[in-house]
């Protein structure tokens, strides 16, 4: 899949310079951020739909767009496949392959230091 992705991204990246008259990429490229994260937003709606109605194909072919779409915004934000998948990388060896990583991770430097008390001996009160 990563393969698949990193030839798009090249592919889009190419496409940068094109004429926006015959060129879908370089024109959402020149649209500006806004509107490619829009265009993304509703292909992710579309496969949401498409999959709530059980269309499997439909899903398929809105997840193809959904990914053409996220791979122009990270063209747009100077984001290359690499990135991301150091970050997924890096998420699999915290908490493995199929989980998010949670909204608020707590930072090393905030715990509570582990401290040992002194052992003392308590008589027994009679």
């Amino acid at each position: 899949m990563p393969d698949s992705i990193t030839r798009l991204y090249h592919a889009a990246l190419a496409c940068r310079h094109d004429d926006p008259s015959t060129s879908r990429t370089a024109r959402l490229l020149r649209s500006g951020r806004s509107k490619m994260a829009k265009k993304l937003a509703e292909e992710a709606v579309e496969v949401v739909i498409d999959a709530m109605h059980g269309d499997r194909d439909a899903v398929v072919k809105e997840s193809a767009d959904l990914i053409y779409n996220l791979v122009v915004l990270w063209i747009a934000a100077s984001i290359r496949p690499e990135d991301v998948w150091k970050e997924m990388d890096r998420r699999e060896r915290l908490l493995g392959i199929a989980e998010k990583v949670p909204k608020k991770v707590p930072d090393d430097s905030a715990r509570r230091k582990i401290v040992m008390l002194e052992s003392r001996r308590f008589r027994k009160r009679r």
